[in-house]
């Protein structure tokens, strides 16, 4: 099992603070780090005061509402041989989903789940309260709430800020390279958007899935108290459990080593149909110029010439970021 730092609201200050923790790209709990929120405060007082403080910002807008039979648990998942899905998609008003999760806590015939809705667009005022000083300008809050479930293991392409206000919250980890071992599913037909684990889904992973066992080796549990935050770095996988009656989660997502707009995913698609069907010699000669440019194990490639003849391998923020992207653009629209 991998270690899991356990650190304290005080060892982490400011952006530079939260900018360390990226640079590690490794797992953190930070206990206690929005244990002054009001909206924390109000989960402490019980799941009817926490669905009344996030009632008050709600602007009234539409948002998808995910439910699914109580016998199912909360868990989110596709239907038999990944045809369709076994929980129920609808659009409805973000007010009236919030009294169709309080009214389950006391007739449980649903679990129901509302999932990533942008708190400036969705629950207006509600930052302004809840304040927190560890972004400059990039992050804003998201908010997550629902009865009991399970999200299941998905990796997200942006470092993660997980802030439990309600509701206890046990997250399951595994690293980016557990990926070949946890049988992932299509990527282009998903429960919300990302690919996610089979095996990790499973009643019996190691059953059904034999390789999972080495995953489940690398594996790390964080269980999360109202207050309690997760530092999530980019590409970790994650299974996602609300524990309690009613749970709210406020996550912020972020990428401080961004250059510009393209993503490394979207570089990640076109590898796949420039490459991944040649033969198995010329990927793995590829592979070699892919470490050696992209990679750089043995540091900068022209590491041996000064820097005024780095070219376009100069630094991007210096111009090369645009030298490179109209180089690819023109390749792209002339084939």
């Amino acid at each position: 099992m991998t270690d899991l730092s356990e650190l304290s609201a005080s060892d982490v200050c400011g952006a530079h603070g939260l900018r360390a923790l990226a640079l590690a790209c490794k797992p953190a709990v930070i206990r206690g780090l929005c244990s002054n929120w009001p909206s924390t405060l109000a989960g402490l007082r019980g799941p009817e005061a926490a669905m009344a403080y996030i009632g008050q910002f709600a602007a009234g807008r539409a948002a998808e509402y995910f439910s699914a039979p109580s016998a199912l648990g909360g868990r989110y998942h596709y239907g038999e041989a990944l045809a369709g899905f076994n929980f129920t998609r609808e659009t409805i008003r973000v007010g009236a989903a919030l009294e169709r999760i309080s009214a389950n806590v006391l007739k449980p015939d649903e679990t129901g789940y509302l999932g990533s809705l942008p708190a400036d667009a969705y629950f207006p005022g509600f930052a302004e309260d809840n304040p927190i000083d560890l972004f400059d300008r990039d992050g804003r809050p998201r908010l997550w709430l629902g009865n009991p479930s399970t999200v299941a293991c998905h990796y997200d392409s942006y470092d993660n800020l997980a802030c439990v206000v309600a509701g206890r919250r046990r997250f399951t980890l595994y690293p980016p390279e557990a990926i070949g071992d946890l049988y992932v599913g299509p990527i282009d037909h998903t429960l919300s958007g990302q690919p996610i684990s089979l095996a990790a889904g499973a009643p019996d992973g190691a059953g059904a899935f034999p390789r999972f066992a080495a995953a489940q080796a690398k594996a790390v549990v964080a269980i999360l108290e109202p207050g309690d935050a997760l530092y999530l770095p980019k590409l970790w996988w994650h299974q996602v459990d609300a524990l309690d009656p009613v749970n709210i989660l406020v996550n912020y997502w972020w990428d401080g080593f961004s250059s510009g707009p393209d993503s490394p995913y979207a570089s990640l698609l076109l590898a796949m149909i420039a490459i991944a069907e040649r033969p198995a010699a010329e990927r793995a000669a590829w592979r070699s110029y892919f470490d050696h440019y992209v990679f750089r194990p043995d540091g900068h490639p022209l590491a041996h010439l000064p820097e005024a003849q780095h070219g376009i391998l100069g630094p991007l923020a210096q111009g090369s970021y645009g030298r490179i992207r109209a180089l690819v653009m023109k390749m792209l629209r002339h084939g």
